[in-house]
């Protein structure tokens, strides 16, 4: 049984354009969430600057908001502020409150790295099929004009290109939103430590 490799070709050159249009909106998705992320770090970190004029309960009531950072340092404080945490239950509930905002933050990074770590085999599988399907037409003496050829070669070799182009798209957008979500749980990790009682 033959498989038909140009259709395998094209379904590799489809997959390829699908993984490019998915980069896009994942970079754009959370280039976005960082940016507003990045604002309401700077908001926190002026609240908590005047927490040294203030007791702890006034800032943590001004720490109200839908988003993530704002939402874990309000329980942190409310968990310190109730009295019945002991120092060690209250370092614990920090921990799972950074690995939570850490993991909110770097939400689907994971995609770009596996699109990133694929495209270049899926270019090189769409190549080496579309090569194999000019070859083949060669060989069964089918195409006899030389720039049908060439044009074949060249058809083959776009899945090659379109796999780098989206494999170097990917890598700097996830290098880029890898290190602001780097630096907005570390940015987290300095509010835990300085609301801490």
């Amino acid at each position: 049984m033959e498989f038909d490799r140009a259709l395998f070709h094209d379904i590799s050159i489809d997959a390829l354009y699908a993984g490019l249009v998915l980069l896009f909106f994942v970079i754009v998705e959370r280039a976005l969430t960082y940016a507003y992320l990045g604002l309401r770090a700077r908001r926190l970190a002026r609240m908590i600057a005047l927490k040294s004029g203030g007791s702890a309960g006034a800032v943590a009531h001004r720490f109200e908001g839908g988003d993530v950072l704002s939402r874990t340092l309000s329980e942190y404080v409310d968990g310190q502020q109730a009295g019945t945490m002991n120092r060690a239950q209250v370092e614990d509930l920090s921990a799972a409150l950074f690995l939570e905002v850490d993991e909110r933050v770097s939400a689907r990074l994971w995609i770009l790295d596996t699109i990133v770590t694929a495209a270049p085999l899926l270019g090189l599988l769409g190549t080496i099929l579309g090569n194999m399907d000019t070859f083949h037409a060669l060989s069964s003496g089918g195409i006899s004009d030389p720039a049908a050829v060439s044009h074949g070669i060249a058809d083959a070799l776009l899945a090659t290109a379109l796999g780098i182009g989206t494999a170097l798209f990917g890598l700097l957008g996830h290098n880029i939103l890898h290190r602001q979500a780097e630096g907005l749980s570390e940015a987290f990790k300095g509010f835990l430590l300085r609301t801490t009682s």
